[in-house]
């Protein structure tokens, strides 16, 4: 069965959504603590204090200023649509196991206090997703966005190490790691 073209305008529209409406809240978000002077960034998270955990789930949405939120959007739009591309369920599945990992591995990995913000980690875990989601699945068209997604942003992934000042490696590492654990999850042929 061929999709007709007005389920394929519907995907993709949903996809764009799915990819554009988080950027736009991470943009409001970051007006808010620039008029609040940073009254956001508190709730970051916050290395081995347990209740800076919580911080996985709010961190991603906040930014340590305008130029750290444009680093990250034009990737999180890219890449998060591909991923939306997949379906609501696996973005959704994919975008969980994501935040969890990049989150406990900032939070474990961090030295004590320190304050880690940002959505990264989920642009190293929707990478890795993207890359590896071909193999787990079979599916040529899936190895073939993978190859441009590499071609396009695989420089990124040194950013899993500790090269610069300032910058969570802990959380790009994680991210990556949930990313592949995600595709392993959503994509692995089953065989009975």
């Amino acid at each position: 069965m061929v999709p007709s073209p007005r389920h394929d305008t519907q995907d993709t529209r949903r996809s764009l959504q799915l990819a554009g409406v988080p950027v736009g809240v991470m943009w409001v978000l970051e007006l808010i603590d620039t008029l609040t002077f940073h009254g956001l960034d508190r709730l970051g998270l916050q290395s081995w204090d347990l209740d800076g955990l919580w911080g996985m789930f709010t961190a991603p949405w906040l930014h340590l200023g305008w130029q750290h939120l444009m680093n990250n959007s034009l990737p999180l739009l890219v890449l998060g649509f591909l991923v939306a591309m997949s379906g609501i369920r696996r973005w959704l599945l994919t975008t969980l196991v994501v935040v969890l990992t990049s989150g406990l591995a900032a939070w474990l990995l961090s030295p004590p206090g320190t304050l880690t913000l940002g959505a990264s980690g989920v642009v190293f875990g929707w990478l890795t997703y993207l890359l590896s989601r071909g193999w787990w699945s079979r599916d040529w068209r899936q190895v073939l966005v993978g190859i441009v997604v590499f071609i396009v942003y695989g420089s990124v992934l040194w950013g899993v190490l500790p090269t610069t000042p300032g910058v969570s490696w802990q959380g790009h590492l994680g991210g990556a790691i949930g990313g592949l654990l995600a595709a392993r999850m959503v994509h692995a042929r089953r065989t009975s």
